[in-house]
């Protein structure tokens, strides 16, 4: 039996050795099979004979295939050995240059490769690289988070010890029979240790994060954290009321103030704010004022509010943030603006003290102390305020880069869309600015003059960019736009009067029996009588229109004051009528129609005698 056993041994070996060393094998054992079946076989032929001499000599086989295959055993063992040991000191090799080239790799992409950070309420654990199956490593970071967060805050966890279960390919980090993480052959490799070793490093903050969450979400800090809401409520509510008690006292002073001690404010003749309108607005401010109050006290109390629980303190620091930023952020707004204000400043007052040099020199200039050829001193103020609108537009130019925003896109959409509504919207306006300038410049009137424009008579009472004003006779007020004024004849009366002496005229009608000769006399003496009539150039008559019943005589008078045109014809009239009457001339206007004998002639009486004389001697 015992050489079955070896028999079996054998061929168990044989079969699990590598190819190469099984044909030997298979060769070596039937060698030794034949060899015990023959002995077996004399062992039964020779039954019969001498049973010591058989026993012995099939002891000593016995033990000389015992031998025989304890060497051949040996030499199997040394022949697997060796192959193991050639395979596995091929596979170390492979292995370590594998993992050579891979840390390699992973030197090189960690100067550009920034880990990804675990963190569990505002704590960072640590830092992950690398994926996990298809999770990349943001999505295991926000895993390890909610998890330990669960974990945390659950009361029906426990305080299990963490612990790590080993797999061929994962060492799992437990808590009881939940896995927080899996730590991976690559999470090692990017931190230069084994992978057992890290995910022991990872445990300690782990547990320590979790044993701070449990002792946060205890009952005990519940309670703590509903009596802080309970006591900043009753501090919240406290505040209101001393607020509002505080602002009552200060609107009670404010109408003892407005009753015994506030003063009117005058600029000079005008009151510009009385007692009750003061009043008014101080309670107006103290109400703003109260509501901002309150306000800053909300804006404070309820972040703290949502700060006290975990499951809102998020949510605090949320609403903290939409509070704080835009403070934080117009109070550094402010801070950095001040080097711009700074430079407006500087170009405000540099554009201020030119306007007043322009402004002193046109001063100068419409006192006719400075002379400059060419120039009219009525054009020094239509100049200065060109130069003054031509400097401001230079100032805003330079300070609008200077301006909060102005980069800012919507800023310059509603400076190019003001733009085109006023370009679009204003040609009317600009055509009249531009004649208004043309006018100034070619002077055909000035404030003041007596002018006549299409049917409007009157004196130019003002003149603006747009439009001109004149003043009629008759006290009317008539506004005339700059173009129009561009597109018609101007008269101007008193320009006339001043250079040369404006000439008055008006038409006066005799009859065919006055002599022309006493018309002229009575006309022009008539002139003379009228107060403000010229006496140099003397009053002249023209006979302008032989009618078929009268001579239409026309008086010329010159006057120097066009102001009072109406009353000066109105005068020279009456003096005609008086004139007339005295030398008593007929006045045939409107015309008349007399009967008259036949052959009857209208004429002077000097001239009806001579026919008379004619026809006697006929």
């Amino acid at each position: 039996m015992k050489s079955y056993t070896y028999i079996f041994l054998l061929s168990i070996i044989t079969f699990l050795f590598p190819l190469s060393v099984e044909a030997q094998l298979k060769e070596r054992a039937k060698e030794v099979l034949d060899g015990i079946i023959i002995d077996k076989a004399l062992l039964d032929t020779t039954v019969t004979d001498s049973l010591p001499a058989i026993n012995k000599r099939l002891q000593d086989s016995i033990k000389m295939q015992e031998m025989m295959l304890q060497i051949q055993e040996m030499k199997l063992n040394e022949i697997l050995l060796r192959t193991e040991l050639d395979e596995a000191t091929s596979g170390i090799t492979k292995d370590s240059i594998r993992k050579a080239e891979q840390r390699r790799r992973i030197d090189s992409l960690r100067t550009v490769t920034h880990g990804i950070p675990v963190i569990v309420d505002a704590d960072t654990l640590f830092l992950l690289y690398t994926k996990k199956g298809a999770l990349t490593p943001h999505q295991r970071a926000e895993t390890i988070e909610k998890t330990i967060l669960a974990i945390g805050k659950d009361y029906s966890f426990g305080m299990d010890t963490i612990y790590v279960e080993e797999s061929e390919i994962f060492s799992d980090i437990m808590y009881g029979d939940k896995v927080i993480m899996s730590v991976t052959d690559n999470d090692a490799l990017w931190q230069n240790t084994s992978r057992q070793e890290l995910a022991k490093q990872y445990i300690p903050p782990i547990s320590n994060k979790i044993t701070e969450l449990k002792k946060e979400h205890s009952i005990l800090q519940v309670a703590k954290r509903i009596g802080l809401f309970l006591l900043v409520l009753i501090i919240q509510y406290l505040l209101w009321k001393g607020t509002n008690y505080l602002f009552r006292k200060l609107r009670r002073r404010i109408v003892w103030l407005t009753a015994n001690k506030l003063k009117p404010v005058s600029i000079k003749d005008y009151e510009f704010l009385d007692t009750r309108k003061q009043g008014r607005v101080l309670l107006f401010f103290s109400k703003v004022l109260q509501y901002a109050v309150i306000l800053i006290q909300l804006a404070i109390t309820i972040p703290i509010l949502f700060s006290i629980f975990p499951q809102t303190e998020s949510l605090a620091m949320q609403l903290f943030t939409y509070i704080f930023n835009p403070v934080k952020m117009i109070f550094w707004k402010v801070i950095n603006y001040f080097p711009n204000i700074f430079i407006i400043i500087v170009i405000y007052l540099c554009i201020r003290y030119l306007v007043k040099m322009v402004q002193y020199i046109a001063g100068e200039i419409e006192s006719e102390k400075l002379k400059i050829t060419g120039f009219y001193p009525d054009w020094a103020q239509p100049t200065y305020n060109i130069v003054r609108f031509l400097l401001y537009v230079f100032m805003i130019a330079m300070i609008y880069p200077y301006l909060p925003g102005a980069d800012s896109g919507a800023f310059q959409g509603i400076s190019i869309f003001v733009g085109l509504i006023v370009s679009l919207g204003s040609s009317s306006a600009i055509a009249n600015i531009i004649a208004g300038l043309v006018i100034t410049y070619m002077r055909p009137f000035r404030i003041g003059d007596r002018i006549k424009l299409g049917d409007t008579e009157g004196h130019v009472v003002e003149k603006t960019p747009f439009v001109t004003r004149i003043k009629t006779p008759k006290n009317e007020i008539i506004t005339i736009p700059n173009s129009s004024i561009m597109s018609s004849n101007t008269v101007n009366y008193s320009e006339s009067a001043k250079a040369y002496g404006l000439i008055i005229h008006t038409p006066v009608t005799y009859g065919y029996d006055v002599p022309w000769e006493k018309a002229h006399e009575v006309l022009i003496a008539a002139a003379k009588d009228t107060h403000g009539v010229m006496k140099h150039p003397a009053p002249f008559v023209l006979e302008t229109k032989l009618d078929d019943f009268y001579v239409i005589y026309q008086i010329n008078a010159y006057i120097k004051n066009a102001d009072k045109l109406a009353q000066l014809y109105s005068d020279l009239h009456q003096q005609i009528q008086i004139k007339s009457n005295e030398a008593g001339l007929e006045l045939v206007s409107p015309q008349y129609i007399e009967q008259r004998k036949a052959r009857e002639k209208i004429m002077p009486d000097k001239y009806l005698n001579k026919d008379e004389d004619s026809d006697r001697k006929d």
